[in-house]
């Protein structure tokens, strides 16, 4: 059994209204008791931070509120962007960085997306990291080359005291909202050639310690086999993050990943 503590995210996206992200939030909070054996965070979207937030503080939940994306620059000029400091104000301290929505739809590269994790990492604050391939990148035999890549690129100039705020997400893109998923095995491959490549940039200890999320199309049916594959530390969850039931039952996936009732 590993060390590491389990970690769940729960990306939101661009769903939900004030109203019921306030109710999923205070669902979560009545239902998730085991924040000492595993870690959890929510992104809802900017106009509803303050408020899940507040909501969580109320019924003093360990779980933690974090932000789907942010401008790298402190401030300025740059119509539409939300900067870190404006986060952190209304209670963000988990930080999105290079999800696939962002590098594919929005179109960032992995130079803004580093700039994105050096800020944040600056600012004290915690980063997921998210990489993955595409179908044809897949298809094509390039999945280890391509995460290796993004990995590098998003990490370059990130100290070895400073991964200790650092989690990464592995996204194949292909899975993420389509109903496939990896099977644990391909996941399970895919992650430890992840760690592998953690030991190439960092150390052992670094490799060893830091968390890898698995995020495709990850729910309560698969959350148990996935997460009790070695190198897999727990889920970045879309879809089903946005399901109090669900999201729980993950959570409790996860718990009994770490040998403990959720």
């Amino acid at each position: 059994m590993s060390a590491r503590k389990p970690y769940v995210g729960g990306n939101w996206k661009m769903n939900l209204n004030g109203q019921q992200a306030v109710e999923l939030a205070s669902q979560l909070a009545d239902g998730f008791t085991a924040g000492d054996q595993v870690q959890a965070t929510v992104f809802p979207a900017f106009t509803h931070l303050e408020k899940v937030g507040k909501a969580l503080d109320d019924k003093n939940s360990p779980i933690q509120l974090g932000a789907q994306d942010f401008y790298h620059q402190p401030n300025g000029a740059y119509t539409g962007e939300v900067s870190i400091a404006m986060l952190k104000d209304v209670g963000a301290s988990v930080m999105l960085v290079g999800h696939s929505e962002r590098r594919h739809v929005i179109g960032e590269p992995d130079t803004l997306i580093n700039d994105k994790v050096l800020a944040a990492l600056e600012a004290g604050l915690e980063v997921i990291l998210c990489i993955g391939e595409k179908i044809e990148q897949r298809e094509a035999d390039k999945t280890h080359h391509i995460n290796t890549g993004q990995l590098g690129y998003g990490l370059a100039g990130v100290s070895d005291a400073q991964m200790a705020r650092v989690t990464i997400a592995y996204e194949p893109v292909w899975a993420i909202g389509t109903g496939k998923t990896a099977t644990s095995q391909d996941a399970q491959e895919t992650h430890q050639v992840i760690r592998q490549a953690l030991w190439f940039l960092y150390n052992d200890d670094i490799a060893n310690a830091v968390r890898i999320q698995y995020g495709g199309s990850c729910k309560p049916s698969n959350a148990v086999e996935l997460f009790s594959q070695a190198d897999i530390d727990g889920g970045l969850i879309g879809g089903a993050a946005l399901k109090s039931e669900d999201f729980l039952a993950i959570l409790q996936a996860a718990a009994n990943s770490a040998g403990v009732p959720a």
